[in-house]
């Protein structure tokens, strides 16, 4: 006799709401997806900015219709390190002191100062005419932006037990997938239609509308009177105190777990920060392939890239929750799911080796994707790992880590490709998840949450 298809939609909510505890912990992860978009929408403008052959003369300073030869490319490539490193350099100092602040003065207050910043400095980068004004503006974007995923991560330490931490990273983190996706199909566009400076006036735009949602919408878990009790007792179901105790950063420091986050984040950001800057421009100089790209096209190739990445990013973040709930330790549970995300990675280093678009589409689509499940639970570690009080504070600390990694990156990059092309870049990436799963392991061979603050 043939059995009935199970509701798909009661198969979820069961899922992910054991014992009936309720799920209004599950629109708080919406709002923090919607903010990640956003953010992720601001800061990607540029890179499809740089592809914009306008915009490259203007920084060059260049009349317009004029040859671009090699030596302006090669030129043109160490101006973009040089503002992609301004940006990092901002986002590195923005990690730490938003965590710091965040954690001192609540999530709410927090990251609403940080929209507000991040949203400013996006709208004036409409108004620039040299690169040491877009140098600057897009430092103080950087400022503000840091203040995403210590706030974010925060936040799900606040309204989830530890089992469902990298499930929730995973959903929320999707965002920068889909706020990229919006970028690619939107801003071409824009740009085509009407220049690179509408593009960014129209985008900083979207900040002061996420102020305005999260500043009427969110709250504590404790203060929300739409949560139920037994929601909120299935979110309190670690018994993890509640303590607005502040812990020095060089206390912090003196912790191995600290160093296993700043690990994973150091060696591996900076390599989600090369995809973000150069992608663009890599498929728009990539002309002895199958397919070529203008600034009018890009849209089709992100569109496939970080689609794949958000099902990685929600893929990766459930099966770490996924083993957990069947029984596994967390260490065995996330340390499997980094060695899956690792091993993703390293076909990339061929990207450079074939001609056929399709598969380079295809090897950097799962590398993003193995990226994204990597930082959800890199995310979910360090909620894990420490008490409430402090996630923002450390999630500052490896921000900064790997933006530091990025700005290094960043200042190499534009050389790197002069000499060695894009090859050397995609080598660079393959190995680096690999290296950092094996130097975490060295440090902690069992993650374990901090036991003396």
């Amino acid at each position: 006799m043939t059995q009935p298809l199970p509701n798909l939609e009661q198969t979820v909510h069961d899922a992910s709401n054991p014992k009936g505890a309720g799920r209004y912990r599950w629109r708080i992860v919406a709002l923090l997806f919607f903010a990640t978009t956003v953010n992720y929408i601001d800061r990607q403008v540029l890179s499809f900015v740089i592809a914009d052959d306008v915009f490259k003369r203007q920084m060059l300073g260049l009349p317009a219709g004029s040859i671009f030869s090699q030596q302006n490319n090669e030129d043109y490539n160490i101006i973009v390190s040089m503002i992609d490193a301004a940006f990092k350099i901002a986002y590195a100092l923005g990690f730490l002191l938003m965590g710091w602040l965040i954690d001192r003065i609540g999530t709410k207050k927090g990251y609403s100062l940080g929209i507000l910043v991040w949203s400013i400095a996006g709208l004036l980068t409409g108004f620039v005419h040299t690169v040491m004004g877009v140098r600057a503006v897009r430092f103080v974007l950087g400022l503000g932006e840091a203040a995403n995923f210590p706030a974010a991560i925060k936040t799900v330490a606040e309204w989830f037990p530890k089992k469902e931490r990298s499930h929730a990273s995973g959903l929320f983190n999707a965002g920068t997938n889909v706020g990229i996706i919006i970028t690619a199909l939107t801003v071409p566009f824009i740009i085509h239609h009407w220049g690179w400076r509408i593009a960014f006036i129209i985008t900083g735009i979207l900040g002061f509308i996420l102020l305005i949602v999260w500043h009427y919408t969110y709250t504590r878990p404790e203060e929300n009177k739409k949560l139920s009790a037994r929601e909120l007792s299935y979110i309190n179901s670690d018994n993890e105190p509640v303590t607005n105790k502040k812990i020095p950063w060089r206390q912090l420091l003196g912790y191995r777990q600290t160093w296993v986050f700043i690990t994973g984040k150091f060696l591996a950001d900076p390599i989600w920060w090369f995809y973000l800057t150069w992608l663009p421009k890599y498929f728009v100089d990539n002309t002895g392939g199958d397919h070529e790209f203008s600034i009018s096209t890009l849209g089709i190739p992100f569109l496939i890239i970080y689609s794949v990445s958000d099902v990685g990013s929600i893929f990766f973040g459930w099966l770490a929750s996924r083993f957990m709930h069947r029984g596994w330790s967390e260490n065995k549970a996330r340390k499997t799911t980094m060695l899956i995300c690792a091993l993703c990675v390293l076909p990339i280093a061929l990207a450079a080796q074939t001609h056929s678009m399709y598969l380079i589409i295809g090897l950097i689509a799962l590398a993003t994707a193995a990226h994204q499940g990597w930082s959800a639970n890199m995310y979910a570690i360090a909620g894990n790992l420490f008490p409430k009080n402090v996630v923002a504070s450390v999630t500052g600390i490896g921000g900064m880590a790997g933006a530091v990694g990025g700005v290094i990156l960043a200042f190499i990059t534009g050389y790197l490709i002069n000499w060695f092309g894009y090859a050397s870049m995609f080598i660079i990436a393959s190995s680096a998840y690999i290296f950092a799963l094996l130097i975490i392991h060295l440090i902690l061979p069992k993650l374990k949450p901090v036991d003396t603050l």
